[in-house]
């Protein structure tokens, strides 16, 4: 295994690491922490709020679809700001931005604990911490992606699972901790703990790739002088073919994207205004020409039907529980025992998809088909261990689909790695819709049949509607794959895809390297 020289950089805890090559490691490990932190404090805690569902609704007279809004609009902006997310952070740098968001996250839950009606908190906690959401994951996700290459996938999973762990330890803290200081200061406790996004923020240290020339060494090279603060703020990293490349984004670490880089550095970059100057960064951040892809058309309804089922479950399953005769105790714990299968299965599938030949897509899609039959067993089981069953086995297949479907946008049978910048931030745009109507549609079925288990109908509908438009994914690419062919040899005088071929994002991660391993 290749060990990754030492960083290059201005000295300070400050400034940007500078790697001859993809550390796969380094200060990578502090940004993986840090985004286990974001992962707490934001999906976590969006996901324990189901704890506090009957607790509004008696406080502010308030039925469950009309409480259930205050959940919808969080997840409906951490979702729809998700362009807005992607362009500041190019525009003002990583830091910042992940700072903001967590000023606004414990602001917002902290005001939702004074509030006199439910109108109010759909707003201070609609609103304010959903913006708040949307400012610290999608950066943290970012940057925690360029520090890793062969290891990404793994890392990626095993950071993500602090949502697990956050739903696993907040559910019966805060069912607990609720009978003794009422909900009102829970939220209080839980804006507090929040705040810690603000220092997860300083770790974000941006990375620049600067390939060494043939024959030098890392020492020879001289230190470039420590950057200014606001060039800090807006050093954009540098991890692939230019420093436009900021989003989820930033996935690509094959050869091809470094040689050009290094070209580039060798010519003092003297042709980086050109490139700059002839895409707008602004234009590409928010490029919904990508619709015209009808593989990613097909991927992006995937995600717009599988989200109504991502948060209602959790919302719901406590009153499920106590609807089917559990006490309040055990039925605070389904969400525990969602969360460890869900970190389970955000392990496995990390490791899996490192492993197989076949299409990515492919195992997502029996994910998602399974999980499709979960739901409805949710509908049709009345033993309260038959719920612990359906919840473990839930919480694992929701761990695969939750910690996949978006770094799939990767595989060249979607998008490919070199059209995702261009693609995520709509893909998670299209899915903000599915998002702000699942807990509401859930809470109206509840409302009319008086069933907590008939919330869980919408979440199968979706989730098989999901499963259908995923299945059409492959399809799609490989007609419009021959319409290019056909272009092609209709005009043999023109070039070939740019892509230079197809890179699988998952499988690069564990390519051999030509350079010795010790």
């Amino acid at each position: 295994m290749r060990t990754p020289r030492a960083p290059r950089g201005p000295p300070g805890c400050l400034g940007p690491n500078v790697y001859p090559a993809v550390p796969d490691g380094g200060w990578g490990w502090a940004v993986a922490a840090a985004f286990f932190l974001v992962e707490v404090c934001t999906y976590g805690a969006i996901k324990s709020l189901g704890v506090f569902l009957q607790d509004l609704m008696e406080e502010f007279g308030e039925s469950n679809s009309r409480v259930s809004w205050v959940f919808s609009i969080c997840v409906f902006i951490f979702t729809f700001a998700a362009p807005l997310s992607t362009m500041l952070s190019h525009r003002l740098g990583f830091r910042p931005v992940v700072m903001m968001g967590g000023v606004l996250i414990s602001l917002g839950t902290v005001a939702s604990a004074f509030c006199r009606s439910i109108n109010e908190m759909y707003f201070t906690m609609g609103v304010v911490s959903g913006l708040g959401y949307c400012f610290t994951f999608l950066p943290t996700l970012t940057i925690l992606a360029q520090y890793f290459s062969r290891r990404r996938a793994l890392v990626i999973s095993v950071a993500s699972s602090g949502e697990s762990f956050a739903v696993f330890a907040f559910a019966p803290a805060l069912s607990t901790l609720k009978e003794h200081i009422g909900w009102r200061y829970c939220l209080v406790v839980l804006g507090i703990l929040q705040a810690s996004v603000i220092g997860c923020g300083l770790l974000l240290r941006p990375i620049i790739i600067e390939p060494l020339k043939e024959g030098e060494e890392p020492e020879s090279r001289p230190l470039k002088p420590p950057p200014t603060a606001l060039e800090l703020e807006n050093q954009p990293t540098r991890t692939s073919i230019s420093s436009q490349d900021s989003g989820v984004t930033s996935l690509s670490t094959s050869t091809g994207d470094l040689r050009p880089a290094a070209a580039d550095h060798e010519a003092g970059r003297g042709g980086r205004d050109e490139e700059v100057d002839a895409a707008p960064v602004g234009s590409e951040l928010l490029d919904f020409s990508a619709l015209k892809d009808r593989a990613f058309v097909c991927y992006s309804l995937f995600g717009l039907f599988a989200t109504l089922g991502f948060f209602a479950p959790q919302l719901y399953i406590i009153e499920l529980s106590k609807s089917r005769g559990a006490a309040p105790g055990a039925a605070s714990s389904t969400l525990s025992v969602m969360a460890v299968a869900e970190i389970l299965g955000r392990l496995s599938i990390g490791a899996l998809l490192n492993r197989v030949r076949c299409r990515k897509t492919l195992v997502l899609l029996g994910c998602v088909v399974l999980l499709c039959l979960v739901l409805v067993a949710f509908t049709v089981v009345w033993e309260f261990w038959g719920l612990v069953v359906c919840c473990a086995l839930y919480g694992y297949f929701m761990g695969t689909v939750g910690s996949t479907h978006i770094p799939m946008l990767a595989e060249e049978e979607v998008v490919g790695i070199r059209k995702m910048p261009s693609s995520v931030g709509v893909y998670v745009f299209i899915q903000s819709f599915a998002g702000l109507a699942g807990p509401p549609l859930g809470g109206v079925l509840v409302d009319v049949t008086q069933n907590y288990g008939a919330a869980f109908y919408s979440c199968a509908v979706g989730m098989g509607l999901s499963a259908v438009c995923l299945a059409l994914v492959g399809p799609a690419k490989s007609g419009m794959c021959r319409s290019r062919n056909h272009e092609e040899v209709r005009s043999p005088g023109g070039n070939p895809s740019e892509d230079g071929g197809p890179v699988d994002y998952l499988e690069v991660d564990l390519a051999p390297e030509d350079s010795p391993e010790i």
